[in-house]
This record gives structure tokens, sequence and C-alpha cells, in this order.
């Protein structure tokens, strides 16, 4: 039997508060590394849940076109007053692409969308600039890479931009780290996780360059999950814990016939929206020129979308991006429920489209093989 949706709207947005906005005040008050961490950190990058729903219009850029690069250019350029804006104050920036695995092209962001981005930001902003992936890959018994987040930034064709803009590539699952808490369904207990400690720097500008793409679990990974899901530190050697926002043991993303448990799947909507009070992105950049439909995140085949989006309210931008998928935003709960909390606007009646026309850039992605409810695909 399937939960009522509102119930568990409200259900998210209650357990998070109860369960943690220890990483989300404003203060200069530093956070608590554990042992293994080498510094601390400033709190204060996530988004806090007011759960009173934003009523301001959002505007989202969407640009179509036939190169990657500038199409990512243009859909910057098109609101630049408003990332400027947000810039202010900033001294440093961390670009995070999403790479999941480091042996498919198809479901890595494209370097030349990140170079889009770079000369967009480059010539604006003269602070330091980081481009940092935590890969799942490299992960111990993994048999999806064995070099980590290197092996992609070399793979796919990374490694250059060194050079050409003057950036500082990072492995972020190399990094420091916080413990923060999320929720576990085996036995309905706070489940420690460890947080890579770049993503709670309230001095750093977070940009998001993701890719759009259908999910195994939650439908669609647009710009807001490519944080939310990299944050989980994978330390190579002993524990990824990435597999802990979906309150399981490490299971075969590839596996056909793995059959989604509704109950699997709430917990791991709570815990994006639960990490998303310690880690969101001041903008977030989609990588939409081949996309990937199907078996997503990581088995889907291409879609030749030839977009690219970009808004300073990320979740304006992925429910955008999910209606492009042609998938109801209000389906997507982790969505929903950031709507319902006032951390953006998700109402696609109030998000203005800057640039190119909807209408002409609809699609209609084909949805993992392994979904039918939560989502009405069925």
């Amino acid at each position: 039997m399937l939960v009522n949706r509102r119930h568990m709207i409200k259900t998210l947005g209650l357990g998070a508060l109860a369960v943690g906005f220890a990483g989300c005040t404003s203060s200069t008050k530093k956070a608590v590394t554990d042992p293994g961490s080498t510094a601390a950190v400033f709190m204060g990058h996530g988004k806090r849940a007011t759960f009173e729903k934003i009523l301001k219009p959002s505007n989202v850029s969407l640009i179509k076109g036939n190169d990657a690069r500038d199409n990512t250019f243009k859909a910057l350029k098109n609101i630049e007053d408003e990332i400027m804006a947000s810039l202010e104050g900033k001294k440093r920036i961390l670009i995070k692409p999403n790479f999941v695995v480091v042996t498919t092209p198809l479901c890595a962001t494209s370097v030349d969308a990140v170079r889009g981005i770079l000369d967009f930001i480059k010539p604006r902003f003269k602070g330091p600039i980081e481009i940092g992936e935590a890969t799942v890959s490299g992960a111990k018994g993994s048999a999806m890479g064995s070099e980590g987040t290197f092996a992609g930034f070399r793979d796919y064709g990374y490694l250059p931009l060194e050079k050409e803009y003057g950036v500082k590539l990072l492995d972020l699952n190399l990094e420091p780290h916080v413990v923060r808490y999320i929720f576990n369904s085996n036995g309905n207990k706070p489940q420690p996780i460890r947080i890579i400690a770049k993503y709670l720097d309230r001095d750093q500008y977070l940009i998001s360059a993701g890719k759009m793409k259908t999910h195994n679990c939650v439908l669609v990974t647009l710009s807001l999950k490519n944080i939310l899901m990299g944050a989980p530190k994978n330390d190579y050697k002993t524990q990824n814990d990435k597999f802990l926002m979906h309150s399981m043991a490490p299971f075969n993303v590839s596996a056909k016939g793995f059959k989604l448990n509704l109950t699997k799947d709430m917990v791991l909507h709570y815990n994006l929206f639960q990490i998303s009070q310690d880690a969101y992105p001041d903008l977030g950049v989609l990588d939409a020129f081949v996309s990937m439909e199907g078996d997503g995140p990581i088995d889907g085949t291409p879609v030749e979308t030839h977009l690219a989006l970009a808004s300073i309210d990320p979740l304006a931008l992925d429910s955008l991006g999910t209606k492009i998928m042609g998938f109801d935003p209000t389906q997507v709960l982790y969505l929903s429920s950031m709507n319902e909390a006032g951390m953006g606007q998700g109402d696609l009646d109030k998000i203005n489209v800057i640039g190119a026309k909807l209408n002409e850039c609809l699609f209609k992605f084909k949805p993992h093989s392994m979904l039918v409810e939560p989502y009405g695909l069925g």
C-alpha cells in the first residue's frame, strides 16, 4: 500500500527539523570535525528549510543549440546579473561535475559544458577556482575502477583544464569530512554519515554542474542530487558512505530485475532532503547536450537534447528540468518536499524561462525500467 504523499512530505519536513539543523546556522562558529579530519570548516552553506513556500518567481535560463560549450556559456550569460549578485562576498569557487563512475562517459558531465562555465566565470571572478568530484568508483572491492576520481578527470578529458584556465582539480573523497546524521530504515535509527567538509565552506561559491539523467530510485538526477549524493565520502579503503543514503548495503546499480522498494525509495528522498540542510549549491547548471534516459544514472541510453540550463535557484532549475524530461516534478518527493519547505521555487507556473521557448524543448524520456510506483508511471 502506498503512503499518502502529503503525509510523506510532512514527515520529511518535521524529521529534518528534528534530526539536524546543526549544520545550517549562519554563524561563524566552526564545525567540529571527527578523527580523520585535518581542519575545521565554517558551517552554514546548507539551505535552511523555513516551511514557508516561496511566492516570488524564479528565473531559469534555457538555451538550445548545437555546441555544448557555447550553450552553457549563453545559459549563464542570460542571468549574469543574478549570478554576479550571488557571488558577492565569496572568496573561492568550487565547480562540482557529475561523474558517478569513471568508466562511462555518457553518465558524466561533459568537459565542454565545464569549459562553458569557466569561459563565463574566469573573467568575472579573481579568486581561486577548483573543480572537485567524489566518485563512487574505486571503492574497496569495486569493479568500477580502482583509481578514484582522477581516473575520471583523465579519461573524461578534464586534465587540460588546469593549464587552460589556471584552475585546480580535486578528488573530494580525499578531503576532510564532518559527521552528520541521516535516517536508517533498518531499525528506524539515526545513521552517522561522513560529509565532505568542502561542501560546508560558507565562503565558497558552490556550482553544481549536473547532467540531465534518469535515476533508478528517485526518477531524475539533476543539479541538486549531484551535490547531495556527492557530499558523502568514499574513502577508497573501508567504506563508501554514499550507499548509506539508500539505507542499505552496497548494491549493484546495474543489476537487472532489482525490484524497487517504496520504503527504501522514501528513505533516499528523505536523506537527500536532510543533507540539503548542510550542502546546497549557489548556482545550478545542467549539461543537457546529450542527456541520458532509461536505466540511469549509469546504464541509460543517449538523448540528443542539445540544451543547457542555469539558475541561482537550483530547485527551480531541477523542477523545470524534470518537466523537460517529460515527468511531473511534484511526483519527485525530494523536489516537492524542498518546494513545500521553502528551499526554492518548485511551482512550474512561478518559474520564468529565459531564452529558448519551453514548448520547443520538451521531451519524453524513458524512465528506469525498475520504476513504476510511486511516480505514476505504471
